[in-house]
């Protein structure tokens, strides 16, 4: 089938109660949500909301339908451990979350201790985009080009995967006003993506050579994309090979009062490819499948354009990725502090 094609879109919709899981390519997701919209059926996705689920949510909140961009790995589980978190605490303070997809041990063996399990150059364009975090109680915006900058790279510790690198993940304050807490005392926020150490000296010199710029070069009396060209001169050397294993860590950090009392709370997910499925493809198709489960069985009863941060229940979606083998470890501690970076 042509996703592309409407009418062979609304063939597939057409007919009984259904939830359209899209995995597909991002410029497809447009016609997707609107023929799902126009057939009567409840859509989830693994990406960021785009203009689509905006402009289809009113009308899909009057048909009855759920509308749930953001529920693969990140977006996905972090934001639903991020509502979490927010829901756990009364007063927020500090509140990080991080995603992660790379080599395990072993299979990290290129410069860049990288290599590709999902659209490289998607994650090349990510390379270079502007962030905003909150720091010191106030909203920080990071230009594109600066988020390898060593200013704005902290270690993290991961067990059994040792020291790692955060860099600033996009537009984190975007996501405050989905949180049900108190954020009058935040003084720390932001979403990162988490690396093998050298991974972002290597990119922060690609940057300050202008290899991420967004003008063309011309070659040869050609127009070329500098973003396409590394994707597509890099991707190649960066792919897995037979028998090497990839890890998906995502984590989030809180840190509150709650009933009065100081309380810091982790919840934390690792995974580890193994020779059937990578790790990275587990932990974004099962939540995208749990979502749809959720919201046929009426677990997700709201209607409209949702977000996992709020809309989608904790436990029943923590207790079905357990039963996939992807168990979320949470811990508390009356213990405050940065030491838990």
């Amino acid at each position: 089938m042509d996703a592309g094609d409407p009418e062979a879109l609304g063939r597939l919709f057409r007919g009984g109660d259904a939830v359209c899981v899209d995995l597909l390519p991002i410029p497809l997701h447009a016609g997707v949500v609107r023929a799902a919209v126009r057939a009567g059926v409840h859509v989830v996705t693994a990406s960021y909301p785009g203009d689509e689920m905006e402009d289809a949510g009113e009308e899909a909140r009057r048909r009855g339908l759920a509308l749930l961009p953001g529920l693969g790995m990140d977006p996905g589980i972090d934001l639903v451990l991020l509502g979490e978190a927010a829901r756990r605490l009364d007063h927020l303070t500090r509140l990080l979350s991080y995603g992660a997809g790379f080599p395990a041990r072993g299979a990290d063996d290129n410069p860049l201790r990288y290599k590709v399990t999902w659209n490289f150059e998607g994650t090349v364009r990510s390379y270079h985009r502007s962030a905003r975090i909150i720091r010191e109680g106030r909203a920080v915006v990071i230009p594109a080009g600066m988020i390898f900058d060593p200013s704005n790279i902290h270690t993290v510790h991961v067990d059994g995967q040792g020291e790692l690198e955060a860099y600033p993940n996009g537009d984190a304050a975007a996501w405050l006003d989905h949180l049900d807490a108190d954020l009058s005392g935040l003084r720390e926020f932001g979403r990162y993506v988490l690396r093998r150490p050298g991974h972002a000296a290597v990119w922060k010199m690609m940057a300050d050579l202008g290899l991420l710029d967004d003008e063309p070069v011309e070659v040869g009396g050609a127009s070329v994309d500098r973003k396409s060209y590394l994707a597509e001169a890099l991707g190649p050397r960066l792919r897995y090979r037979p028998g090497e294993r990839d890890v998906v860590v995502v984590r989030v950090d809180a840190e509150g009062t709650r009933a009065g009392r100081p309380l810091r709370v982790r919840f934390e997910l690792t995974v580890l490819g193994d020779e059937r499925f990578t790790a990275m493809s587990r932990t974004v198709g099962f939540p995208a499948a749990i979502g749809a489960r959720m919201i046929a069985d009426g677990a997700i009863p709201a209607r409209g354009l949702l977000s996992p941060e709020r809309d989608v229940p904790f436990a029943p979606f923590a207790a079905a990725l357990a039963d996939r083998g992807l168990p979320i470890r949470v811990d508390e501690s009356p213990r405050a502090g940065k030491e838990n970076r």
